[in-house]
């Protein structure tokens, strides 16, 4: 095993079993604290492991990310209901979950299996001109819709809420196409998705003290930060492996 093998395997325990325990703690601590909203906070918890060994198996190019995939975004999107974040809401139910089927068969075409890892690939310059165009466009067309739509937030200029949930739809939609496709670039946008998402609990932890299920992603998306540069490193390695390999 060599230097990198043998880091990976400690950061995706340190990944899997931080979170657990995290988790854990902090679902006895809002157990014992609140007594309304308890079947949320425990399935939340549910989904956020799964979510977690989701993206662990992803950063290291194994097929098995989309079964635990299924279960996490299928839970989020219920949760973000529940948190009128429709945008996300919308996303996890209405393109996340098949867009899981679609990946396993994408992947699978490129050699991944329960022992190989998927043959990534890297976007040339005209495909990265087209994918910032749809973000810059995408975000601005998420933002007034979800701005419309929104009535928790006051009348201002910049709706800090709405943006951070637009910011991070259109970092979703594109990270989870990249990685269905198998591109390496995926991981710009992961590192996006998790940034707002932070940012996004935080603020309704703010707004909402009583919305004990909050905390639970503001631990999760920090995790998933973590996981996310580790995964862009490790998939800049793939694809300079498979240069020289037809797709």
């Amino acid at each position: 095993m060599d230097k990198s093998d043998k880091f990976n395997k400690w950061f995706n325990g340190f990944i899997l079993v931080g979170m657990a325990v995290v988790t854990v703690l902090v679902l006895a601590f809002k157990l014992r604290d609140t007594q309304d909203g308890r079947a949320l906070l425990i399935i939340a918890s549910v989904g956020s492991l799964a979510g977690v060994l989701a993206n662990v198996l992803s950063a290291n190019g194994r097929i098995l990310t989309f079964l635990f995939g299924l279960i996490d975004v299928s839970i989020y999107g219920a949760m973000c209901l529940t948190g009128a974040k429709y945008g996300n809401a919308a996303l996890h139910l209405l393109y996340f979950l098949p867009m899981q089927v679609v990946g396993f068969l994408q992947w699978r075409r490129r050699g991944a299996s329960g022992e190989s890892q998927v043959r990534a690939r890297r976007l040339d310059g005209k495909q990265w001109l087209l994918y910032g165009s749809i973000f810059l466009v995408g975000l601005v067309a998420a933002y007034f819709i979800l701005a419309a739509l929104d009535k928790n937030e006051a009348a201002q200029v910049v709706k800090w809420m709405v943006l951070t949930d637009a910011v991070s739809m259109m970092c979703n939609i594109l990270g989870q196409w990249l990685l269905s496709t198998a591109y390496m670039e995926q991981w710009y946008f992961w590192i996006g998705v998790n940034i707002f998402s932070v940012v996004m609990w935080v603020l309704t932890l703010r707004q909402s003290p009583d919305s004990s299920y909050a905390l639970v992603y503001v631990v999760k998306y920090s995790f998933y930060l973590l996981n996310s540069l580790n995964g862009l490193r490790i998939w800049l390695a793939l694809s300079r492996k498979s240069e020289s390999k037809p797709d």
